[in-house]
């Protein structure tokens, strides 16, 4: 087996964990609307589509979304319930940080200006990865090839030793088409188990 030089974590629901329920239900009742009125808003327009590509700023995100809502705060404060989401995985952590001297370990993740901008300032541990790939920076998501590629030319990995990690099958598989190895994580001790099989120990 081709020994493993690099792993590469997904950010969310591997090392951060997160519940969309509690940012629509705090901006449903902030604003007085209803719920399903959002979730149908979030579906039918390209606006969280945008901002995840980079496309719209954060600033105009919530303007948008403000105007139709008639949310009565300002943006910090729409910020902070939009983005109150997330909790660490200390054992997804605590791997990954075990790995660290003896593995090169990025982060390549679907996420948002507004949510990145919280996360980096809430969990010190995002500054311990060697790099990080999100997707309005690059103007590209999981898993279209492209972003996985980019990641590669930017931080000189080679496919076959590269291990991928994501909870979203389909980003895997993707990752697996370019040569990639990667693991649909589950759980911790799930993901422990696959690193291990890989030849990644101790971890």
């Amino acid at each position: 087996m081709t020994p493993i030089e690099t792993i590469v974590f997904d950010l969310g629901n591997v090392l951060l964990p997160f519940n969309w329920d509690l940012a629509a239900d705090r901006f449903c009742a902030r604003c007085g609307c209803d719920r399903r009125r959002l979730d149908d808003y979030i579906v039918t327009t390209p606006f969280v589509q945008q901002l995840a590509l980079g496309q719209m700023t954060k600033e105009k995100f919530f303007q948008r979304l403000a105007g139709d809502f008639s949310f009565p705060g300002d943006y910090d404060e729409f910020a902070r319930l939009w983005s109150d989401i997330f909790t660490e995985d200390q054992d997804m952590t605590g791997q990954a940080a075990r790995l660290k001297g003896r593995y090169r370990r990025y982060i390549l993740s679907n996420t948002n200006a507004i949510h990145i901008e919280f996360i980096l300032s809430r969990y010190p541990f995002m500054r311990d990865f060697e790099g990080h790939i999100f997707s309005q920076e690059v103007g590209l998501e999981k898993p279209d090839p492209q972003i996985y590629r980019l990641t590669a030319a930017k931080f000189g990995l080679t496919p076959a030793r590269t291990v991928f990690i994501d909870d979203i099958l389909a980003n895997i598989e993707a990752a697996r088409a370019e040569g990639w190895h990667g693991i649909h994580h589950q759980s911790g001790a799930q993901t422990r188990a696959e690193l291990t099989k890989l030849g990644v120990t101790p971890i």
